[in-house]
């Protein structure tokens, strides 16, 4: 009876290839291929059991591709996701439809139908998706469901600094290491910051702004984050470098940070999509709190298109994100974000998009993950490396083709009169680009 149903399948994924004019093949777990003449090495999609593909036909969503995905049932041979889209099939879905022998399809569907799925099935035990309710105890589970992996897992493919947010590409043939360190000087040009000024870094990472700040601008910083391990990581950084004069860092709820009129600046760089849209007005609300009049405050997010920013339902794989790799995350509209910025006594000044940017430096994450598999398995365990390696493919793919998007934004606490700020942008981007002493890391 395998037999009979392994052939059947051979038979449709032969068709599918065909008419789809598929330039990858399928391995299948007993050996084969499909097409039987596919080249060795050649790129593929890897069918690990019978189970995996019952589960395909009986559930095909995100959570089993997720899953199958995950243990490895599913996988691709001989290249990456990037691979995959590359050689994307040359008929449309539609016009597919058309050709697909429906009565092969059925007959497969039928003999698979009551198959075992099999497992393993990783990810079934986290906990359903749903949006942040704001409680700190929350937060902080969920930062550190994401955050607390593992230091040298990030280590392994992060730049040198450690900075998990979008790189700034003032060429795009830039290594990570530089495009970070020219958005970390971008963050300090862009909040003009001042000897002596005090600086809130609200949801810090391992410290790498508040630490460049101090060091190359001579600010004072204040860092804030709900992940033990970046703390520590940056506490011990802090230590080294001399700087616990200058940055502290605590494990703190942003909307705990004390105080009124007690910052001179405010950054957070990549925070705002852990928060949820719901608790935007505790977000904005702090920042105003916190900032003195006139002060200036750098918000950096990832967005999602206007027109869906009605639509309450999160798309499939959007969900999946959410559940699998970031916890209670959201992402609202730029126009939502400088809605809520008006709304909660700020003037905007300045929106800059970064899509592009976010694009490259998810693909340059994706690659180190990729070229460092050996030692992220060692460290955090197959599973916890494959979905990793996929968010960080996923993500790239959807800043490619403008299902998200990234704005950095500069506004002020609103006053009357002027806040200071210069008649152009071009002290944003006078040259040469210079790191006060420091040449940057070249390491790609």
């Amino acid at each position: 009876m395998a037999d009979k149903r392994l052939a059947t399948l051979k038979k449709l994924l032969a068709h599918v290839h065909k008419e789809m004019g598929l330039e990858f093949g399928f391995y299948l777990w007993d050996g084969s291929t499909v097409p039987a003449t596919l080249a060795p090495g050649a790129l593929g999609v890897w069918l690990g059991d019978e189970g995996a593909v019952a589960s395909l036909i009986r559930r095909p969503n995100a959570e089993t591709l997720s899953n199958l995905w995950a243990s490895g049932r599913l996988d691709i041979r001989n290249g990456t996701i990037f691979d995959m889209v590359e050689k994307k099939p040359k008929v449309r879905t539609r016009d597919f439809r058309k050709s697909l022998n429906r009565l092969l399809a059925l007959r497969t569907a039928s003999k698979f139908l009551f198959v075992s799925r099999g497992g393993p099935w990783p990810l079934e035990e986290i906990s359903e998706e749903k949006p942040s309710s704001g409680d700190a105890a929350e937060n902080k589970k969920n930062i550190g469901y994401h955050y607390d992996v593992s230091n040298a897992f990030y280590e392994l493919w992060l730049d040198p600094e450690m900075v998990y947010t979008c790189s700034y590409y003032t060429d795009w043939d830039n290594s990570l290491a530089q495009s970070q360190l020219d958005k970390l000087e971008m963050v300090c040009r862009r909040l003009r910051l001042k000897p002596g000024e005090s600086v809130l870094d609200m949801g810090c990472g391992w410290g790498a702004f508040s630490i460049y700040a101090a060091k190359h601008y001579g600010v004072k910083t204040y860092g804030v984050t709900l992940s033990e391990q970046q703390v520590a990581y940056a506490n011990d950084k802090i230590k080294r470098l001399g700087l616990s004069d200058q940055c502290t860092i605590e494990l703190k709820d942003f909307a705990h940070v004390e105080g009124h009129d007690r910052f001179d600046k405010v950054a957070a760089i990549g925070m705002i999509e852990h928060v949820g849209l719901a608790n935007f007005p505790t977000y904005f609300g702090t920042v105003h709190r916190v900032l003195k009049p006139g002060g200036l405050f750098l918000h950096h997010g990832i967005v999602r298109p206007g027109k869906h920013a009605t639509k309450k339902k999160k798309r499939a794989e959007f969900a999946a994100l959410t559940k699998y790799i970031f916890p209670g995350g959201e992402l609202d509209s730029i126009s939502g974000n400088l809605t809520a910025l008006e709304r909660h006594g700020f003037e905007v000044h300045d929106v800059e998009g970064w899509r592009e940017h976010y694009m490259r430096t998810c693909r340059q994450w994706h690659d180190r993950l990729y070229e460092n598999r050996e030692a992220a398995i060692r460290e955090v365990g197959e599973v916890k490396y494959r979905i990793w390696l996929m968010y960080l493919g996923a993500c790239s793919i959807s800043f490619d083709r403008n299902n998200v998007g990234l704005y950095q934004t500069l506004a002020s606490k609103r006053v009357r009169g002027s806040v200071g700020l210069p008649p152009s942008r071009a002290d944003l981007y006078r040259e040469p680009w210079q790191y006060k002493g420091r040449a940057p890391d070249q390491a790609s």
